[in-house]
């Protein structure tokens, strides 16, 4: 979930509406368990923006559906060159909205249905803009909570971006994640999330890792076919076996770690993916 670039896709029901009297949608872009992405126009600044329609579980209580706005507009505060930039963060007739800026290209996971596994070159430069954009949302004092190959954007001029804040929590929200708020893929999860314990930082590099191991391999390190039996091996199963990593293994592993004080840091990985390392 999260693709926010211009692809053609076919008109749905919602296309036209005008959201809080400024934002056109037009076209869906993609949809996904927290919500749908829309290709809209703003009629105020005439410009194209992507739109996510906001929508947690039926079940999920105010808290949540309340911490996921809020850590919205803390991504909103966001300014780096490989984070999707929040413009704004906004309610129509009960709906909520994340106004994002507009981006070229496709998802990691699009590029790999269509192409399969990608050179392990190509991996590492995607690894380090994407080390980058979590060091710049730890500092920002947030979670991502979602890093998967849908929510990173490959743009036509080589950017690298992080998307989709929907289900990003603060480092100091001490709410673990229960059965309620249980959102994201469980084949790209960390063991403490899918455990219910509380989550940091390390939690986005386990997810990292699991995204570097689908680019280079083609598959997620932890797929089991259904999503139960995939938590299970999130938590108890070494990874897949690896056939293309090459270097990149190593790193791979250390951010696979099962135990979060095991895990390669923001830094070690900077470190370890640069070409001289």
């Amino acid at each position: 979930m999260g693709t926010i670039a211009v692809e053609s896709a076919p008109t749905v029901v919602g296309s036209g509406r005008l959201v809080t009297g400024r934002y056109r949608l037009t076209t869906l872009l993609g949809r996904g368990g927290m919500g749908r992405v829309w290709l809209a126009e703003d009629e105020l600044l005439r410009r194209r923006v992507a739109l996510k329609e906001v929508v947690l579980p039926g079940h999920a209580s105010e808290h949540v559906r309340a911490s996921a706005l809020a850590e919205a507009r803390a991504a909103a505060r966001l300014n780096h060159h490989n984070v999707v930039k929040v413009l704004d963060v906004i309610e129509d007739s009960g709906d909520h909205w994340i106004v994002m800026e507009l981006l070229s290209g496709r998802t990691l996971a699009d590029a790999l249905t269509s192409d399969g596994p990608l050179p392990a070159t190509e991996v590492r430069r995607i690894a380090l803009h994407l080390v980058d954009a979590l060091r710049a949302v730890h500092r920002a004092g947030l979670v991502h909570s979602d890093v998967k190959p849908a929510n990173v954007q490959l743009c036509d001029d080589g950017r690298v971006v992080l998307m989709d804040f929907g289900i990003a929590t603060a480092l100091d929200d001490e709410q673990t994640l229960s059965s309620e708020a249980m959102a994201g893929s469980p084949a790209y999860m960390s063991p403490e999330r899918a455990r219910g314990d509380a989550v940091g930082p390390a939690s986005d590099l386990f997810s990292l890792g699991a995204t570097l191991f689908a680019a280079v391999e083609g598959k997620s390190p932890f797929g089991a076919g259904d999503p139960f039996s995939t938590l299970v091996a999130v938590v108890e199963a070494r990874p897949a076996a690896f056939v293309n990593a090459g270097h990149l293994r190593p790193i791979i592993e250390g951010l696979l770690a099962k135990h979060p004080a095991d895990r390669l840091t923001v830094d070690q990985a900077t470190t370890a993916l640069r070409p001289s390392a």
